[in-house]
């Protein structure tokens, strides 16, 4: 893959994971309660909502950020590829189908990403290798 093809990718998946926890961490225990909400009927306890759904808005502003920087990048799509596998399992527990072929569509991009991780040149970690 092209490397500049390879940044483009990155980048735009970094800006989806980025923007979604950026914008969900100042209204923190607004998401909690809305998640916990959206879960009340499901077969999933409370237990372990509330966790993930505090959890969950760090982890994508985190792996957004590694992934703009290109910094632990491999580790960085695997964990967005993990945290997407367990939004689809919270969002079939709910039956939220119009949620899961996104989530669907952001695991692909980290599955590419990770396959062609060779063209990863624009990114922190060629700079440490060093």
């Amino acid at each position: 893959m092209n490397a500049t093809v390879y940044l483009l990718l990155r980048l735009a998946v970094a800006a989806s994971m980025f923007g979604h926890g950026l914008v969900r961490l100042p209204k923190l225990h607004g998401f909690s309660s809305w998640m916990v909400g959206s879960f009340e009927k499901s077969m999933l306890p409370a237990v372990l909502v509330v966790p993930f759904s505090y959890i969950l808005p760090i982890a994508e502003f985190i792996i957004g950020l590694l992934l703009l920087a290109g910094l632990f990048t491999r580790p960085a799509l695997i964990a967005g590829a993990l945290v997407m596998t367990a939004l689809i399992f919270g969002s079939s527990m709910i039956e939220s189908w119009d949620y899961i072929p996104s989530q669907l569509i952001h695991v692909a991009f980290f599955a590419i990403l990770l396959q062609f991780s060779a063209s990863n040149i624009c990114a922190v970690d060629n700079v440490l290798k060093k």
